[in-house]
């Protein structure tokens, strides 16, 4: 069967983009990340982020299975569907950048761990906020990740690129914090947050007049 590879490498793209917006913000486990990275090592803090990523590509999944239930009027309602997305993009952006990630600092543990104890304890951080479901469902709505045709091939091919983008954002976020630990300072982590929620916004309110104006930001 023919696979188009622009197809593919659109899919590609959304996915990583997908992973990565829906890793970056700084709440508990993201904290969690950057403080065993400081404390225990790098690659403490890159298996914690593995932890998330895993929960994280759950809820993608069950996002999509619902979303799937509704493809002809997501087909038929694509223009409302892509406003409602940047909407709800730019809510959870003004939430981020309202937020204080600092508030959910846990005192340093004296003990490492093993690394399957480090990536459960994230896994199931990330698993106890179910509310991580709106925000998939504002990028896939966006993104227009989730379409009726879809062969099975480009289905797997966008998971996985999520699965990617949020690995990805984890080894480079735990590869920065450990370059410059003797400078970092836990205050960076709300900056970090708020850089993070002005670019979702700005990039909602792009979304949102592109959208009105009949035209394709992605």
């Amino acid at each position: 069967m023919f696979i188009d590879v622009s197809t593919i490498l659109n899919i590609i793209w959304k996915g990583l983009l997908v992973g990565i917006v829906a890793s970056a913000p700084m709440g508990p486990v993201g904290v969690l990340c950057i403080q065993r990275t400081l404390n225990k090592g790098r690659w403490y803090g890159f298996v914690t982020g593995c932890g998330a990523a895993l929960s994280d590509i759950i809820y993608a999944l069950l996002t999509g299975l619902g979303m799937s239930f509704l493809f002809d009027y997501l087909s038929q309602n694509v223009f409302y569907l892509q406003l409602f997305g940047s909407a709800l993009l730019f809510f959870f952006g003004l939430y981020l950048f309202r937020s204080n990630p600092l508030h959910a600092l846990r005192p340093p543990s004296g003990k490492k761990g093993t690394y399957l104890h480090n990536f459960v304890t994230a896994f199931l951080v990330t698993l106890s906020n179910p509310l991580i479901i709106f925000l998939f469902i504002g990028l896939f709505a966006r993104f227009a990740f989730v379409e009726p045709g879809e062969l099975v091939s480009e289905t797997l091919t966008g998971y996985l690129s999520i699965v990617a983008g949020a690995l990805l954002w984890w080894f480079c976020i735990t590869w920065f914090v450990d370059k410059v630990r003797n400078r970092f300072n836990l205050h960076g982590i709300l900056y970090l947050n708020r850089i993070i929620g002005g670019i979702v916004m700005a990039v909602s309110v792009l979304g949102f007049i592109f959208t009105l104006l009949g035209e394709s930001l992605y």
